[in-house]
């Protein structure tokens, strides 16, 4: 006979571990339970038990429906089986016996928890399917199952005394009847007729505390423990009616960041009542503001999860409860649903429904931009594109190369590098999948996969699969040594090898054979020597990774220590373009007519940089503008947007970006001076944190690295800018001619000709001769992808279709809300408090002016955001690094900055009062009572730029008052 009663003494407890007989909630229990972990007893009703008892009521229920019966039909008779169930008796045999187990499990006195699980169909007369040891091994699908989770389908009693064991049994049993659990077997293709289910019995826990604990973050997969806590019972956790705490524990770091509520309600047993229903009950006014857990808890708990997701293989999401001796109880494990990156948002709910399982999940390929779009922000056009996806095929080519990649893998892969930049209806993605196929290659690419997937925001299912091998690292580590050895002097002959070039680009003729020539000739060139500014970039996740550790484990600080101590040092090339810019303001506010003109915006701009360069305000005035323009002429907003201008083309523009500089009165000497000063303060903090002179040596000798790494960084940078530009200058007057004979209309159309077809229209090598109709074409679909709202910077479509067809529909990006303590976080990357109204700059052609005295607030930027940038008091961006451009020019400036800061565009309304911690990477919205009274302000011309909705009165010219921020 069947057993109908099993418990973990019956038949050594295999049954109790088949999750073919008592599904696998129970079966997960008893794994637990015989690998140590602290769960409370219990006993099951196998699924067979529940047949029995429907065998019995089948003859006063209505005939089965047969098969190919309608909807109404089949529910008809589900609904009658369900009442059935629960106007039955269990036969007295059994009613005995689990009155029995109950004294085993609970005593006379205490209460159980009775829980319903939907086991599959049985594998043979018994429902035996055979046990095994492995954990997962004998799971099927069923409710609580990897493959399909069956999520709030099936019922649960709490607080079960004795008398009310029987009913809950009976409950248990027609929960497989329920009307959500007959339409949803239906939609998944099951027989709602032939639902079976367990019945599990349990010692009922009477938590203090309880807790829902995930082994990954459940909007997006990644690898950081999440912790929902409420006072009571975890009931009040699973269905949201307690409020309930959040706590984040990283286990690279150990960190444990929370985010609390005020706590009013929580659910338990009612007073007075011996056993029952849990309902809300008050939360006492003592506890309301204190955490539901500690951080020693939170790791306790987050420790836990860990373990089971060990024994099970899988990311887990366990259930728990904490007794009033603060002992921690393991009551469930399943495996973890996760939903991952799509293009509406980048998260997905917590937890999974019906809904979320009507489709299987498929094969994705996984996008991201989050710091590609400093370099190609919005919508590009075909040049551009092709031109970035021949400098990453060719510089990246040229890394693998330097890093001991097998010469033969790389050529075997040369598909992979041809596709790892894409074009996603106008804005340039990486392909994730390739790209780590590509890095992974790399023997040392495990030390800085976690500081470089953080760079480009991969987080969730994105995330490559980890492939650290000790030995290979270990063979590897004196190559790296001797390539970080050799680094300073390939940077210096890199430098001086592109100085050369752009010597050389001096002298190249008009023809289209000459411009062609030198192209590719600079071209290949490039791609044989471009790779070291990328392994400057992995030398410097591994300096910074070091510092950060040394600097935690030696002095419990965070970053914002690291942050200052990279200030100073020796210019790179593009802080000395931003000097320069300050010196020919320094020269044009000397010369007070000059002055004038510049800041008057009636200025005919063209014709007052022709009178400067001819020398009408002074030959040195007249030098110093030449001068410029042949040194940093290539460098502007969207540098390596090959459609836009840059002052090599339009050189008047010099006088826009340096406006705000002439009017601030800002001087070269100054701009170190504050440099200099925030580096002297930084060392001062390290002082005091850190008095034992000998690790104060070694973090100083980290931090003087990673600054030399840092400029070198800025250096190669704008060397990428001036290759560009070479690029926009060939392209430009190849457009021309094409222009001239009337093979386009202007010349700028080949803004949207890849390069190829550009050069192809003059050596035979293109394939299309009406390169009209191809600009217009493409061209219309470029101005109606740039209506589009933003795609995110990390999403997924499916594998194996096109893309047109893959590519889900854009929206808009959902606004960012502030933690529950008010503030935005992101990352702290250049010190200082500072206090403004925000200017958020979403096209940066804006007017320099615009941005004086505020608190710019982006994206992203580029290196041709500086005259922006030396306007405000302080930036906060949406992407970003320590080692992003927008970071280190914070830092070189002096101006506090935050980076990384998820919505800031849309969670600070242009002109808001707000204040931000460049160090501790924080933004608050401050409050009318903390905002600075200001007198009357009128309206400047150009202030209405349309670039962002206006949210608080104009800004004056920032000259004076409170508008140039208070910064501590």
């Amino acid at each position: 006979m069947t057993e109908l009663v099993v418990t973990a003494a019956t038949d050594g407890g295999e049954v109790l571990a088949d999750a073919a007989r008592v599904g696998n909630k129970f079966a997960r229990q008893e794994v637990l339970r015989r690998a140590g972990f602290r769960v409370p007893g219990f006993f099951c009703l196998p699924a067979a038990a529940f047949d029995q008892a429907l065998d019995v009521l089948r003859p006063s229920l209505p005939a089965e429906p047969a098969a190919g019966a309608d909807r109404a039909e089949v529910e008809s008779w589900c609904a009658a089986a369900r009442e059935a169930l629960v106007g039955a008796r269990l036969p007295v045999a059994l009613a005995e016996r689990i009155r029995k187990e109950f004294a085993a499990v609970a005593g006379p006195e205490g209460l159980v928890a009775v829980r319903a699980c939907v086991v599959p169909a049985a594998a043979g007369a018994d429902g035996a399917s055979g046990a095994s040891d492995a954990p997962e091994a004998s799971e099927a699908i069923g409710e609580d199952s990897a493959v399909d989770p069956f999520a709030g389908m099936s019922d649960s009693f709490l607080y079960v005394d004795e008398d009310g064991l029987e009913g809950a049994v009976l409950g248990c049993w027609a929960s497989a009847f329920n009307p959500q659990a007959v339409r949803y077997r239906t939609l998944r293709g099951l027989d709602p007729l032939r639902a079976r289910v367990a019945v599990g019995i349990q010692r009922m826990v009477l938590g203090t505390r309880s807790f829902v604990a995930f082994t990954r973050d459940p909007r997006d997969g990644a690898v950081l423990r999440v912790v929902a806590a409420a006072y009571g019972i975890g009931e009040g956790v699973v269905q949201e009616k307690a409020d309930i705490d959040h706590f984040f524990h990283d286990p690279a770091t150990d960190e444990v960041t929370a985010r609390t509520v005020r706590k009013q309600w929580s659910m338990g047993l009612p007073e007075g009542a011996a056993a029952g229903s849990p309902a809300l009950l008050p939360v006492s006014a003592e506890l309301a503001e204190v955490p539901v857990l500690d951080d020693g808890q939170v790791r306790e708990v987050a420790e836990l999860a860990a373990k089971v997701e060990e024994l099970f293989g899988v990311p887990q999401d366990i259930e728990g409860a904490l007794t009033e001796d603060g002992v921690v109880h393991l009551l469930q494990a399943r495996p973890l649903v996760t939903a991952p990156p799509t293009a509406g948002t980048a998260t997905a709910a917590a937890t999974a429904t019906a809904a979320a399982a009507e489709e299987p999940a498929t094969a994705q390929v996984y996008w991201g931009n989050h710091n590609i779009t400093e370099s190609f922000p919005g919508v590009s056009g075909a040049l551009t594109f092709s031109q970035s996806r021949e400098f990453y095929r060719r510089s990246f080519t040229d890394l693998y190369r330097r890093m001991g990649v097998p010469e033969s893998w790389v050529r075997d892969n040369a598909h992979r590098l041809a596709r790892m930049v894409g074009y996603l209806e106008g804005q340039v993605y990486y392909r994730l999948d390739d790209w780590h196929a590509l890095h992974g290659q790399m023997p040392m690419f495990e030390l800085v996969r976690r500081g470089w997937e953080q760079a480009m925001g991969i987080t969730g299912p994105a995330r490559g699969e980890r492939r650290w091998a000790a030995p290979a690292v270990a063979l590897a580590l004196p190559r790296l040594a001797w390539r970080s050895a050799l680094h300073p002097w390939q940077v210096k002959s890199f430098l001086r090898w592109w100085d050369r070039q752009m010597a050389e680009a001096e002298t190249i003729g008009d023809s289209p054979e000459e411009l062609i020539a030198f192209y590719r000739r600079l071209w290949e060139r490039a791609g044989e020597r471009w790779g070291v500014t990328l392994v400057n970039a992995f030398v410097a996740l591994v300096v910074l990774g070091a510092g950060s550790v040394l600097l935690r484990r030696w002095t419990g600080e965070g970053p914002q220590v690291l942050v200052g101590l990279m200030g100073g040092g020796r210019e790179n090339r593009s802080l000395e373009a931003v000097r320069a810019a300050m010196g020919l303001a320094e020269l044009v506010g000397a010369v007070p007519e000059l002055r004038a003109a510049v800041l008057d915006d009636a200025s005919d701009s063209e014709q007052l940089w022709q009178q400067i360069v001819e020398g009408h305000h002074g030959a040195a005035v007249g030098d110093a503008a030449r001068g410029y323009v042949a040194r940093y002429g290539d460098r502007a907003l969207h540098d390596l947007k090959l459609e836009e201008p840059t002052p090599r083309q339009r050189p008047w523009t010099v006088l826009a970006l340096i406006r705000p500089l002439v009017r601030q009165g800002a001087t070269v000497a100054a701009s170190r001076a504050d440099e200099q000063a925030a580096a002297r303060k930084a060392r001062e903090r390290l002082h005091e944190v850190l008095p034992n002179p000998v690790r104060r040596a070694v973090l100083l000798g980290v931090t003087s690295l990673a600054r030399d790494l840092a400029r070198i960084r800025e250096d190669t940078r704008f060397c990428r800018t001036q290759l560009f530009g070479l690029s926009r200058d060939v392209m430009w007057r190849l457009g021309a001619e094409l222009a001239r004979t009337g093979v386009l209309d202007d010349a700028l159309d080949v803004a949207d000709l890849t390069v190829e077809e550009v050069i192809g229209a003059f050596d035979g090598t293109g394939t299309v001769t009406d390169l009209r109709a191809l600009v217009a074409l493409r061209r219309a679909q470029r101005e109606r992808w740039a209506k589009n709202p933003q795609r995110p910077a990390l999403l997924g479509t499916p594998a194996g279709l096109p893309l047109a067809r893959a590519l889900p529909r854009a929206s808009a990006v959902d606004k960012a809300a502030a933690a529950d303590d008010g503030l935005l976080r992101g990352i702290g990357s250049s010190g200082g408090v500072v206090r403004g109204r925000a200017k958020v700059v979403l096209d940066p052609s804006t007017d320099p002016d615009l941005a004086a005295g505020r608190i710019l607030v982006a994206r992203e930027t580029d290196p041709g955001w500086l005259f922006l940038m030396m306007s405000a008091t302080g930036m906060v961006v949406e992407r970003g690094t320590l080692l992003s451009h927008t970071a280190i020019t914070g830092r070189l400036l002096g101006v506090p900055t935050v980076v990384a800061v998820p919505g800031a565009t849309t969670a600070i309304p242009d002109g808001a009062w707000i204040e931000i911690d460049g160090a501790v990477g924080t933004v608050r919205l401050l409050p009318p009572s903390e905002q600075p009274e200001e007198p009357e302000q009128s309206e400047e011309p150009g202030e209405s730029d349309g670039t962002a909705p206006t949210g608080g009165p104009a800004p004056t010219d920032g000259t004076a008052g409170t508008e140039k921020g208070d910064r501590t």
